[in-house]
């Protein structure tokens, strides 16, 4: 495909299905949907195993394009709403569209540390409509329901990079950000506002400004669902070896530059007018749309030991005690944001590797799965050693220097609530169980590819 400013891209199309899937309007708030809200991330894992073709005529993956609508349907219904449920054209943002991803200018060289979040002031939390009086309108529904299914058509048929993984980590992030609770009196608002008299869906869970603003809910989520687009199987270093097209172009973080960059792009045409003009009205909302995805999807990259690095720092800046009590109004909005930025970083981060913190059984498959697209990559020529011989003790490491530390940043940012208590007890629990079972699952998982795979 032609992808705007950076040239031909190789990638994998399979015929599109006709079939049309009704539509089940806000069902997911209320935890009626397909999937229900409370351990919907093990359950979105456990009912895809199954046969799903006998459920409602759906296979496996129109059922997630289909639960993924309700979820992003749902958030686009709380971004109308805050608007007084006004959506008009957006054909005056033509030229603005446009002006995003060219010039010669990489999707992580528009990366910025500080993300400045809207804020609210009393006129417009009191002009917000109830969600269950809005309607984004059968056409943006449709065009949302398309481009998901054409995502999820570009994704490959990997072991662990698929669309079903990228569901997975939806619903993980789906289920963070409905947790975020109360860690200030302000949440990132306007200073003084009276909520307690506002009927707005959990406006006392805001903190940093994060859920204050359904447009960035929505984007956190849809970062979510994309953030793995045509991923190639391989790691970006390997990438880079073999001198990839988009790894000539890129440099690094090669794998997620390039789904943000076909995402967007496909975003971006007149089929899905509509549905854009749901997303955001104004320029300023389309560029913090673009770098909320940005940002998001760049902080899946944690194999690169400098972006890291950098992330440390900049929550070490975040979340230190050196605030001073007499900063002053502008000073505290930049801190807020900081902080907002950088929870939003982490909160994919967490979600992107949410099995590891999960139910042990959980944990297994997806880590089997993984272990497959490893070794298989090294079947094919792809991987310079075999990572059989080290899986037991390289599973272990990365509970102890990336997870269990992750799931303690999730916990002392106070912005979760019981769910960092969760993830950090799962992720405790499964390296205590991986060391005593590990080294058996290694050899079963490596039998069953060699069974599986066998000339």
């Amino acid at each position: 495909m032609l992808v705007k400013g950076k040239g031909k891209m190789q990638t994998y199309w399979l015929r599109k299905s006709s079939r049309s899937i009704k539509p089940r309007g806000s069902d997911v708030i209320s935890g009626k949907g397909i999937l229900e809200e409370e351990g919907e991330t093990e359950e979105i894992s456990e009912r895809t195993e199954e046969d799903t073709n006998g459920i409602e005529g759906m296979n496996k993956t129109e059922r997630l394009v289909e639960w993924n609508v309700e979820v992003l349907v749902a958030l686009l219904e709380q971004i109308v709403g805050s608007r007084g449920g006004v959506v008009n054209q957006i054909q005056t943002l033509s030229d603005a569209e446009k002006k995003i991803g060219v010039g010669g200018k990489t999707v992580l060289e528009e990366f910025t540390p500080v993300i400045p979040l809207k804020r609210f002031d009393t006129e417009e939390l009191e002009r917000r409509q109830r969600i269950t009086t809005v309607d984004i309108g059968e056409e943006a529904r449709s065009q949302l329901r398309n481009y998901i299914s054409t995502i999820s058509r570009m994704y490959p048929d990997n072991a662990f990079h698929n669309f079903e993984h990228a569901s997975h980590v939806t619903a993980s992030v789906k289920k963070l950000l409905a947790r975020i609770v109360n860690v200030d009196d302000r949440n990132g608002l306007t200073a003084g506002i009276p909520t307690d008299s506002l009927d707005l869906m959990d406006l006392a869970g805001h903190s940093y400004g994060i859920t204050s603003d359904p447009l960035t809910q929505f984007t956190v989520v849809f970062s979510a669902l994309i953030h793995d687009v045509d991923h190639p199987g391989v790691p970006n270093a390997q990438l880079v070896k073999e001198k990839a097209r988009w790894a000539q172009v890129y440099k690094k973080s090669v794998a997620e530059q390039k789904s943000v960059d076909i995402a967007w792009d496909m975003l971006m045409s007149d089929e899905y007018a509509e549905l854009r003009a749901c997303i955001y009205q104004t320029e300023e909302e389309l560029l913090r749309f673009r770098q909320l995805v940005v940002n998001t999807v760049m902080a899946t990259d944690i194999a690169d030991k400098e972006l890291q690095a950098l992330r440390k720092d900049r929550w070490e800046t975040a979340f230190s005690n050196a605030d001073s009590a007499a900063e002053s109004s502008d000073d505290s909005f930049e801190s807020e944001d900081r902080k907002a930025t950088i929870v939003i970083e982490h909160l994919i981060q967490a979600s992107d590797v949410s099995h590891t913190m999960q139910h042990w059984h959980i944990y297994k498959k997806w880590n089997e799965f993984f272990f497959r697209e490893c070794y298989h990559a090294y079947r094919e020529g792809r991987a310079d050693s075999d990572p059989s011989t080290n899986w037991y003790k390289g599973e272990i490491g990365f509970f102890d220097f990336y997870v269990i530390p992750l799931a303690k940043k999730l916990q002392s940012c106070g912005v979760f609530g019981v769910s960092s208590d969760e993830y950090l007890n799962y992720a405790v629990a499964n390296r205590e169980e991986w060391i005593r079972e590990g080294e058996a699952l290694v050899r079963q998982f490596l039998a069953r590819y060699n069974e599986e795979n066998a000339a």
